[in-house]
């Protein structure tokens, strides 16, 4: 199957030069003289390297053989990650290299999205949101209680965010990973 340029779209995976991408941004681009294009980013899959791309309107490009498989966190040894498919229950493994910082969220029995290209896992997407504990912060200083002032936390997880100035050691957040961490909510341990 083949993509033309009015199938892009933010996320889709293509194959350009023999190698697997994904769409992060494009913009169709009409030009008072000339034909229209479409100029793209688009990041490697196998290497998490971005380049910009631009197409001629009508243009064709390759599907990635590509395949998406849930899996789940079961432990790092060095610098080696180790993800199972709960229903096959096959393991693989991927280098740290290739997760880069999304290594930091990774959590025992954490569900994630594992990708294969043409049969060999070479990434690994979190999911949107993870919950974890808070191991350690900064004390809240007395009269500082202004709007959107953040402290660092330390999550169990391993990963550091900055939080709203009330949250303390032992509880539970929302955690969003799409932006490289950001608090969202406490959740009621109760």
């Amino acid at each position: 199957m083949s993509y033309e340029t009015s199938d892009f779209r933010n996320g889709l995976k293509i194959e350009l030069d023999g190698d697997p991408y994904t769409i992060v941004y494009f913009q169709f681009v009409k030009p008072g003289k000339g034909t229209a294009f479409t100029r793209t980013k688009l990041k490697s899959i196998l290497s998490g390297s971005v380049i910009e791309r631009t197409f001629r309107s009508g243009e064709t490009v390759g599907e990635a053989d590509v395949e998406e498989q849930p899996m789940q966190f079961l432990y790092a040894n060095g610098d080696v990650y180790t993800f199972m498919n709960t229903e096959t229950f096959d393991q693989v493994e991927l280098q740290a290299k290739l997760l880069g910082d999304d290594a930091k969220f990774l959590m025992e029995n954490l569900d994630v999205s594992v990708l294969f290209y043409k049969g060999r896992a070479v990434n690994m997407t979190l999911p949107n949101f993870i919950e974890t504990k808070v191991t350690w912060t900064e004390p809240a200083v007395k009269g500082n209680t202004s709007q959107g002032v953040l402290k660092m936390a330390k999550l169990e997880c391993g990963a550091e965010i900055h939080v709203p100035i009330f949250v303390s050691e032992g509880e539970l957040l929302k955690v969003d990973t799409r932006d490289g961490g950001s608090y969202v909510s406490r959740l009621n341990t109760k």
